[in-house]
């Protein structure tokens, strides 16, 4: 499985969860089960997460994360034949607290069989001005392999490099006692083998089906700049109202734009409700094309549908339940959370194949609907 751009966002993700200047995180350990349904694919697995202080300036934390994947997706059964395979992932990083600073840096370890991404991050975070403004810059180096399997049997002889890079700055403000701003800007970069070495682009003969298959030809150079804004604002009930907005750019030509409201109440009976509604919109990159009009027709060819035009709308909804400790007096607090997300995406110019047409272009626009579920223990101790 190749789909980088994926993995790179969940690495991305992982390294911004740092701490906030001049406090550690709470010492806590996370039990999560996660599943993933739509489009052909499968993704399930466990997470375990450890967090613990040393003294009162290190907090180091170990996550162990694992994908089982099972692929039948569009790409998938038009190009090549349905997959399984595991993904294991294992994260160290340490918090260290210095005054009113906090560095932070980790490692990750990502190996499925046909793919291998080491990445390294560090971060420094600064609060000033009484503590209502916190300051935060970022890096992440990453070193992935890129392999390919034939028939179940890894190709000894391919296995290409892809080298990425990514700095972000952010700043927090706090705007008044119930609002709170953040802004943030990164950018990524990326050089070597960045496309999939099983997807394959899709040109017209105008005999038998009216179209054949080639391979992709990507690029070996990307840089992407993102910019967002969150505003948090904490409501006289007890409850929290979330909103953000994003925007992104690359050399490929794409663009996006996307914003998410989040909404969060606490209930009786120690429960507390969240809801969230998210929208993604994007241009597709310039080398793409979902029915070219000849082999080779030029120098970079993708069909790839992450690079094609789509939008996606996001809805769900979690609940947390925080358990009575009162028998353990070594646990500070403990919660049972469940969410579950419904995607879907709408493709402007990414097309069915497997639906028969009378000719090319003719098939109807391929529409992707997805479920993810969480549920995971948390406990702080």
């Amino acid at each position: 499985m190749s789909n980088w751009r994926i993995r790179w966002l969940t690495v991305a993700v992982a390294c911004g969860a740092i701490a906030y200047a001049d406090v550690l995180p709470d010492d806590r350990a996370d039990a999560l089960w996660h599943y993933y349904g739509g489009g052909g694919i499968t993704v399930e697995g466990p997470s375990l997460l450890v967090r613990k202080k040393i003294g009162d300036n290190l907090s180091v934390a170990v996550n162990y994360y694992v994908d089982m994947i099972t692929s039948a997706s569009i790409d998938v059964v038009t190009e090549a034949s349905p997959y399984k395979e595991i993904r294991r992932q294992e994260t160290i990083s340490a918090d260290y607290l210095r005054g009113k600073t906090t560095y932070s840096g980790g490692f990750i370890d990502s190996v499925e069989p046909d793919y291998n991404a080491k990445t390294s991050f560090l971060a420094v975070s600064q609060s000033m001005f009484g503590d209502l403004t916190t300051v935060s810059m970022g890096y992440t180096r990453g070193w992935d392999i890129v392999g390919k399997t034939l028939h179940g049997i890894i190709d000894p002889d391919f296995h290409p490099r892809a080298d990425r890079r990514n700095w972000s700055i952010g700043v927090t403000q706090v705007l008044t006692r119930n609002l709170l701003a953040s802004l943030n800007f990164e950018t990524d970069e990326s050089e070597g083998y960045l496309q999939s070495p099983y997807r394959e682009a899709r040109y017209f003969t105008g005999a038998g089906d009216g179209y054949s298959f080639e391979p992709q030809v990507y690029p070996k150079t990307h840089t992407s700049n993102a910019a967002s804004v969150e505003l948090k604002y904490y409501l006289p009930w007890r409850a929290a109202l979330t909103g953000d907005a994003r925007v992104y750019e690359d050399t490929w030509g794409v663009s996006a734009e996307d914003g998410s409201l989040k909404y969060m109440q606490p209930l009786k009976h120690n429960l507390t409700l969240d809801t969230l509604f998210r929208y993604y919109t994007q241009t597709h990159a310039t080398f793409y094309s979902d029915l070219f009009p000849y082999a080779n027709s030029q120098n970079f060819l993708a069909r790839d549908r992450e690079l094609a035009s789509f939008r996606s709308m996001t809805v769900g909804a979690g609940i947390s339940y925080q358990m009575p400790v009162t028998r353990f007096s070594w646990l500070d607090k403990a919660t049972v959370n469940l969410s579950v997300d419904h995607l879907r995406v709408n493709y402007l110019d990414f097309r069915d194949d497997l639906v028969s047409a009378p000719t090319p272009q003719q098939e109807p626009l391929y529409v992707l609907t997805a479920n993810v579920v969480e549920f995971f223990i948390s406990a702080w101790y």
